[in-house]
């Protein structure tokens, strides 16, 4: 899975020097965090709404948007899959409720 995610990080960077109109990554870029944000809300209200159909193929490529779309957030902020998963992996073996008591306020 990290291959995945690191080929598509690696695309996601390489769309940055790209212009907008060859580029529907490079046209998010151009358009700003805020529409970056918006698609994020769109692609996560349809994972929720593919939840609720109980249509396990609507929700994966669902999920795949909405993860495709926080990546390119993640890029545009100059951050990569791994600091996420490190993240992921710091918290692994605590309980949620160890985690969020931890957490600086």
């Amino acid at each position: 899975m990290n291959d995945t995610l690191s080929q598509l990080a690696e695309v996601l960077e390489q769309r940055k020097q790209q212009t907008a109109d060859k580029s529907y990554v490079a046209s998010l870029y151009s358009k700003g965090l805020d529409t970056i944000l918006k698609k994020i809300g769109e692609e996560a209200t349809e994972t929720v709404i593919a939840a609720k159909g109980d249509d396990k193929s609507q929700i994966v490529y669902e999920m795949a948007d909405l993860w495709f779309h926080c990546m390119v957030l993640l890029a545009q902020q100059d951050l990569h899959p791994d600091d996420v998963l490190a993240e992921l992996q710091r918290r692994f073996g605590l309980s949620g409720l160890e985690e969020k008591a931890g957490r600086k306020s």
